[in-house]
């Protein structure tokens, strides 16, 4: 057998193993790289709805801040103040409907107050 034979039956074994045993270290940068390229595009259509006029495009996440600032304001003040305002001068309203704690919650994933990332980060746990 020719030195060219070896070489190609040397190529296509490693070709073989990496398929089956891939390299650790290029197998990183390809997912590093996907994922760059993943947030490179979710900020370049960020900033395509942002310089949006239509309000319908750009300001979908106003309007979801403005709707939760509405809801603590209904939840945390506007109703106990109401019920007692109107308790005060004789006047009890009926139990309003109200919101429960998730609120909060809305708020504070809205806010990127989450902390659950940095819970991960200080316990190195990879969360992909």
């Amino acid at each position: 057998m020719d030195i060219t034979g070896i070489g190609s039956i040397a190529d296509l074994s490693g070709n073989v193993i990496n398929k089956i045993w891939p390299d650790k270290s290029e197998q990183e940068k390809a997912e590093i790289a996907n994922a760059f390229a993943l947030m490179q595009g979710q900020m370049d259509a960020n900033k395509i709805e942002a310089s949006n006029p239509n309000l319908f495009v750009s300001g979908w996440r106003p309007g979801i801040g403005w709707v939760c600032t509405l809801a603590l304001f209904y939840q945390f003040l506007l109703k106990p103040l109401g019920c007692g305002i109107a308790a005060a001068f004789g006047h009890p309203l009926p139990t309003l409907p109200g919101i429960d704690n998730n609120l909060w919650e809305l708020m504070f994933g809205m806010l990127g107050m989450g902390t659950l990332r940095s819970f991960d980060k200080i316990k190195k746990v990879d969360t992909k």
